[in-house]
C-alpha cells in the first residue's frame, strides 16, 4: 500500500513538472516573443540596434566607448559615461562598483609586487577624483572638485590622538594623508597645527579619525556623470552639461563650428520621461553618428 501511494505521488509530481515545463518553458516564452514582434515593439525587443550602411554599430540602449586601441579618448567624438560593467558596457556583466559615499580610503599596493597584482584598490572617492582630473585635462577646464587633491585622489587624512566621548580627536598628535603614498607631498601642509605626513605602505592608520577635507575647489567644472558610473554600467546617455563641456573639443577636432555641434546636441537631447521623471539626457552613440554624417 505504501509503495502504491509513493508511486502515485511521484507520478503526480512528474505530471506537474511536465505541465509547468510546457507552460513556463515553452508557451510563455513563445507568447512573449510573439507579442514583442508587434509593430512598435519589435525594434526594442530586438535590441534597438543601430545600423550604418547595413552594419550594426551599436544599440541606442547600451553605451559604448569611443577610444583608440590604447583606451585614449578619440577627440572627434563625445565621450560616454564611465562604466563598471565588465571591461566596460558589457551587457553580460552589467553591474555597478557597489561602493558607497563612505568609501574614501584607498588600499595601497605592495610596492614589491607587479602593479597589476599588488593588491591595490581605489576608493570610490579617489576614482571620481582621478576621472575628474583626466576629463579636465581632456576638455581644457579645471578638474578640481571638493574633497579631491590636485593629483586626483581623495583628500582624506587620518587624525591620530586622544578622543572625547563622541569619538572626535581633541588634540591631534599625528596626521597622515592616507591616499597619498610617500614620497608624495601631502595636499595640505598642516592640520590643526600638526604637520601632515604622506602615507607609508604597511602602516595601519585605521586607529585615527578618518576626516575628508572639502578644500576650496568650489563647484566642480566637470559634471558628476563624467566621473561616476551608472548602476547598470550600460547607460547610453550623458547629461546636457557633460555634452556641453565636450562641444569645443569635438568642434576643434572636426574643424567645424561649435554652433553646429551644439545644434546637433540639442537635436539629440531627450527631455524628462513623461515630462517629470528623470533628467534631460543626450544619447552619445546617436549624437556621434550624426556628427559623422556632417563630416569634418
Amino acid at each position: 500500500m505504501y509503495f502504491t501511494n509513493l508511486v502515485r505521488q511521484h507520478v503526480a509530481a512528474l505530471r506537474a513538472l511536465l505541465v509547468f515545463t510546457v507552460i513556463l518553458g515553452f508557451a510563455y516564452p513563445i507568447g512573449i516573443w510573439l507579442v514583442a514582434q508587434l509593430p512598435g515593439l519589435q525594434d526594442k525587443a530586438d535590441g534597438s540596434l543601430i545600423e550604418v550602411d547595413g552594419q550594426v554599430v551599436g544599440s541606442s540602449l547600451i553605451g559604448q566607448a569611443f577610444t583608440d586601441a590604447d583606451g585614449n579618448p578619440l577627440p572627434q567624438y563625445f565621450q560616454s559615461r564611465p562604466s563598471a560593467a565588465g571591461d566596460g558596457y558589457d551587457p553580460l556583466s552589467t553591474s555597478a562598483s557597489n561602493l558607497g559615499p563612505e568609501d574614501i580610503v584607498d588600499t595601497p599596493g605592495d610596492p614589491s609586487l607587479p602593479a597589476d597584482d599588488n593588491g591595490a584598490s581605489t576608493s570610490l572617492l579617489s576614482t571620481a577624483c582621478g576621472r575628474s582630473v583626466a576629463v579636465g585635462d581632456l576638455e581644457g577646464v579645471s578638474g578640481a572638485r571638493p574633497f579631491c587633491t590636485e593629483d586626483g585622489v581623495g583628500a582624506v587624512v587620518s587624525v591620530i590622538g586622544p578622543r572625547d566621548a563622541t569619538g572626535n580627536v581633541t588634540a591631534p598628535t599625528r596626521v597622515v594623508s592616507v591616499n597619498q603614498m610617500c614620497p608624495a607631498t601631502p595636499f595640505i601642509s598642516t592640520y590643526e597645527g600638526v604637520t601632515v605626513e604622506c602615507a607609508t605602505f604597511g602602516e595601519d592608520y585605521a586607529a585615527g579619525q578618518i576626516v575628508p577635507i572639502e578644500g576650496t575647489a568650489g563647484a566642480a567644472a566637470v559634471p558628476a556623470d563624467a566621473v561616476t558610473a551608472s548602476g547598470s554600467g550600460l547607460d547610453p546617455h550623458i547629461s546636457p552639461a557633460y555634452a556641453d563641456l565636450q562641444v569645443d573639443r569635438v568642434a576643434t577636432a572636426r574643424g567645424i563650428a561649435p554652433e553646429t555641434v551644439r545644434a546637433l546636441v540639442a537635436e539629440h537631447t531627450d527631455g524628462r520621461t513623461l515630462g517629470f521623471m528623470g533628467e534631460p539626457r543626450v544619447n552619445v552613440l546617436q549624437l556621434n553618428l550624426a556628427l559623422d554624417g556632417v563630416g569634418g
